[in-house]
């Protein structure tokens, strides 16, 4: 498992967020204080704050760098 830092600060960006992490198979986890949002449920992300940036957990063992890769737009 690997987490990172992420900034959605407009609806566009969650779309596109939701949109690129949904071509994996991986679970994906948005951590926000005491909250865990499946990160593939766009209601789930609406429902955090969305002003400051966010932990995302990646539950990948292999695909790390392609993953990173599609992230680059989002990370902090």
């Amino acid at each position: 498992m690997k987490t990172v830092q992420i900034s959605l600060n407009s609806i566009d960006k969650v779309k596109a967020f939701v949109n690129a992490i949904t071509q994996f198979d991986f679970d994906f986890d948005l951590i926000s204080g005491r909250y865990v949002i499946d990160a593939k449920s766009i209601m789930g992300i609406f429902s955090l704050d969305l002003s400051k940036p966010i932990d995302l957990a990646i539950h990948a063992e292999s695909n790390t760098d392609e993953i990173m890769e599609v992230l680059k737009p989002y990370l902090v």
